[in-house]
């Protein structure tokens, strides 16, 4: 009898979408079947039970025991964050695509999904492709090679699977991000060591350390350093011989190096919890997109891996012109505009249309028209407004909203907010989206209100993990 909290060694049949592998347990009533978060098949696992219910079980992964048949050796310290990073990118792609479109048809009903369905994308770069991550100290250390807990340790990395305390230290590059600098880590962390500053603890909410966040421009070439303490001995560190060693080992491939005294309890890296200090160079660097640039500072939005960015805004602006359609004297409305991004790559294809970027956040906007500066764009207008409320703001705007860019955050769109979006009227949506399975769940209400889906297409952003894109193009 399977209960919650138990663990279980399982072998993995098959995977689901979202990176949940399958296992079965037979029995006279049949078959339980148990879903194991970033497992993959072949695999014999150890799992803990989290939820049970009638006919299944969702379970966490607690550590692989013995490897899938088709997974190969790595070079790279195996992390949480990438947990397929020994299955062969080709075949992680292949199952990416097969329970993505599974989705589409479960739960946006889309039983025709092989004819809609464009182009798998993948990403240019299957290593080292990330510009930003996050590594954390902690005084409890999950040591990877005995799997013990050591306690008053000074440990710097990633957090160990399933917890929130434990930090494995990064002894070599994890192969998602940069690799001279996941490299000089250890170094970095042995330099720190010997402050005599303790690492954070995570229970007692207590110690020095806290965080390193990295950001890198891969058209720079330069690293964003911000270290991240507490002011528990603040008095004793020497932020200068840090800021020192750093230029020492690493010269000009730092961009700038901030430090934020953070003293919230809670366990997030983020500059707004507070006060931050620019020890050397600037607090910004810039990234290129299909031969536009952008300004970004520790805490802007930008995407993850921008060269398969580029490919991915590629694809959604072919949808915005599919079938040479003239745009001439229309609207274009990129909604969740964000930084501005699409609507600026907009206006590289279109002289003599109106481009309108829309966001809720004033800050995403204010950073969208000083990077549509930077390009010497004027074809774009940018609007800090609500996507209900736009119209009635904006009435020019009614019954001339042509397409619309759709762009939600990872959460998907909200059904009433989709219902405002729906009642702009526009010709055509083309929805980008992070999460296919919220993507799927709209596509009803799109259909129902008399748009028809036109074409799919899957864009992998994120190798070795479950995470997949899409861009889908609707008409009415």
């Amino acid at each position: 009898m399977i209960k919650r909290g138990q663990t279980i060694e399982l072998v993995i049949e098959d995977m689901a979408f979202g990176g949940k592998g399958i296992a079965r347990l037979h029995d006279e009533n049949g078959a339980f079947v148990l879903f194991v978060q970033n497992a993959f098949p072949g695999q014999k696992v150890l799992a803990r039970i989290v939820k049970k219910r009638k006919k299944h079980a969702e379970c966490s992964l607690l550590k692989v025991l013995e490897r899938s048949p088709q997974e190969v050796e790595s070079p790279y310290q195996e992390i949480s964050g990438a947990p397929y990073i020994h299955v062969p990118p080709k075949l992680q792609e292949e199952l990416k695509q097969k329970v993505t479109l599974e989705v589409y048809r479960r739960l946006g009903n889309l039983q025709n999904i092989e004819d809609l369905f464009d182009a798998f994308i993948p990403s240019p770069e299957h290593f080292h492709y990330r510009n930003k991550m996050e590594y954390s100290f902690s005084s409890i250390e999950h040591d990877i090679h005995t799997d013990e807990e050591i306690d008053d340790a000074f440990a710097l990395g990633f957090k160990h699977r399933g917890t929130w305390w434990k930090v494995e230290s990064l002894n070599k590059a994890s192969g998602l991000f940069d690799e001279q600098w996941e490299t000089f880590l250890k170094e970095f962390r042995a330099f720190l060591y010997k402050t005599g500053l303790p690492a954070w603890h995570p229970p007692k909410k207590e110690g020095f350390f806290r965080h390193i966040v990295v950001r890198k421009s891969f058209h720079e070439d330069k690293l964003l350093i911000n270290l991240v303490t507490s002011s528990e001995g603040l008095k004793e560190f020497d932020l200068q011989a840090v800021g020192d060693f750093l230029q020492e080992k690493m010269g000009d491939r730092i961009a700038g190096f901030q430090h934020t005294i953070n003293d919230n309890v809670a366990d997030r890296a983020k500059i707004e919890n507070g006060d931050c200090t620019l020890v050397f160079g600037k607090d910004h660097v810039i990234e290129e997109l299909n031969g536009l640039f952008f300004e970004i500072s520790m805490e802007s939005f930008f995407q993850t891996n921008p060269k398969s960015a580029e490919q991915l805004y590629n694809k959604a602006l072919d949808y915005v012109f599919e079938g040479k359609r003239s745009l001439n004297n229309k609207v274009v409305m990129d909604l969740f505009c964000g930084t501005g991004t699409i609507g600026q790559l907009l206006t590289q294809r279109t002289q003599d249309t109106k481009i309108i970027g829309v966001d809720i956040v004033e800050e995403a906007i204010a950073d969208a028209q000083r990077n549509a500066k930077r390009n010497n764009i004027e074809g774009v207008e940018f609007y800090a407004a609500d996507v209900g409320k736009f119209l009635k703001a904006y009435p020019d705007y009614e019954g001339k909203i042509d397409t619309i860019v759709l762009d939600p955050p990872r959460a998907g769109i909200a059904p009433k907010t989709l219902l405002k979006v729906i009642q702009l009227g526009a010709e055509r949506i083309v929805y980008i989206s992070c999460n296919p399975a919220t993507q799927a769940r709209d596509i009803k209400t799109l259909e129902e209100y008399g748009y028809k889906t036109k074409k799919v297409s899957l864009v992998d952003q994120f190798p070795h993990t479950s995470h997949i894109e899409a861009i889908a193009l609707f008409e009415k």
